[in-house]
């Protein structure tokens, strides 16, 4: 069957134009001095069909060949020990931690630290900024979203969700998580394999899947907006709730995420240098995306309840707290347009938390110095990794 050609088909739907001439979008454009055009679109739309096939032909030769828990230890043993041409093992593992260990000539350590130094310094509004901005503002583009409805992940619920986003941000953001075989490469050379897995198994058991108009599951394209959410989204959120940060950090999470892509197997021109190829590139992408349906919609309340649901917090008076916190944020963070799309709830006085968060970083900008803010945001971070942590392993979440 020949592919249909992509087209920017939402290039002229009112969700598309208001969101880059008077929303976040329009933002983002001012944020990174970027300059616009549907001229690289050709360039980039076949990645709507492109996937990960070194990851895929791992998941058969090694998955799909024995018991989940034996194919998993044996991953764990490659990832953590290497894989060496003249090692007895599938032609497929050698082909794909080939790539992964081989460390790409543009590779700088010390912009890494810089991003994951920012991404800790940020502490509890990094936090923030992924779950009110990126995660739930990924869910107004209906398209990106079939993934996680095919995989049926509404039924796995938004703490366990949660947990896990947690857990594979907070272990790739660390000092040295990405050197080869640390923590941070184990996790984005799982998460990967974990992406293949989804794909296919989408593939064999989901009828429904309409590749031509959602592009394959867990495509290339679709990717890189997801890690342009962990880098250009974020540090525009970060900027939102007042911090400041240098350029060299910037830069920094820019290089970070990079590498984390180039090691989820997302092809090396997918994955932006800097804040304007960050904003030229979704622009383009957001042209392909349908604006919220039923599914974002629930997805979205799924995530805002999980406050209710979460046992960390003990009384329900603090849980509600929080989930109205979190709206205030969504609302601050969000276009207007956006939040009435996903159905997310008006409440009152909900400038008050964000401008509050606001005055509170200027002030402690000046007050604290940057290695002990750096110090106190990974020890909050990795409290509430292990708080979610604790609560998904030992409990009824499945």
């Amino acid at each position: 069957m020949e592919r249909t050609i992509v087209q920017p088909r939402f290039k002229d739907s009112p969700h598309f134009i208001n969101f880059w001439e008077s929303g976040n979008g329009k933002q983002l454009i001012e944020f990174s001095g970027a300059s616009v055009s549907f001229k690289e679109f050709e360039t980039f739309s076949p990645f709507f069909y492109h996937v990960d096939e070194a990851g895929d032909e791992v998941v058969k030769d090694v998955y799909y060949t024995k018991k989940f828990h034996e194919a998993s230890r044996e991953i764990e043993h490659y990832i953590r020990n290497g894989v060496s041409e003249t090692d007895a093992v599938p032609e497929s593992v050698k082909k794909l931690f080939t790539q992964t260990q081989q460390i790409p000539e543009w590779l700088d350590y010390n912009l890494l630290k810089c991003g994951a130094e920012l991404c800790m310094r940020s502490n509890l509004d990094s936090l923030i900024s992924l779950r009110d901005y990126c995660l739930i503002g990924g869910y107004d583009y209906a398209y990106l979203n079939k993934p996680l409805i095919a995989t049926e992940a509404l039924k796995k619920g938004a703490v366990k969700r949660l947990s896990e986003t947690l857990d594979f941000w907070v272990n790739v953001t660390r000092y040295h998580a990405l050197e080869l075989h640390a923590k941070g490469y184990e996790f984005a050379v799982k998460t990967r394999l974990i992406h293949s897995y989804a794909r296919l198994s989408i593939k064999k058991h989901y009828k429904g899947w309409d590749t031509e108009n959602w592009g394959e599951p867990i495509n290339s394209w679709d990717m890189m907006a997801t890690y342009i959410g962990f880098s250009l989204v974020f540090l525009h959120s970060l900027k939102k709730l007042g911090n400041t940060f240098s350029a060299e950090e910037e830069y920094g999470i820019f290089h970070l995420w990079k590498y984390v892509g180039y090691l989820l197997g997302i092809p090396e021109q997918l994955l932006p240098d800097d804040k304007k190829q960050a904003t030229e590139f979704f622009y383009l992408w957001t042209s392909v995306q349908p604006p919220s349906d039923k599914d974002s919609i629930l997805l979205a309340h799924s995530l805002l309840n999980e406050s209710l649901e979460n046992p960390i917090l003990k009384f329900e008076f603090q849980r509600k707290n929080l989930r109205y916190l979190h709206i205030c944020c969504t609302w601050f963070l969000l276009d207007d347009e956006v939040c009435k799309r996903l159905q997310i709830p008006e409440v009152s006085n909900k400038k008050l938390f964000p401008k509050s968060k606001i005055l509170f970083n200027t002030i402690y900008d000046k007050l604290v110095s940057r290695d002990a803010r750096i110090k106190r945001g990974n020890k909050d971070q990795m409290k509430v990794l292990e708080d979610y942590l604790n609560i998904t392993k030992n409990s009824n979440f499945h």
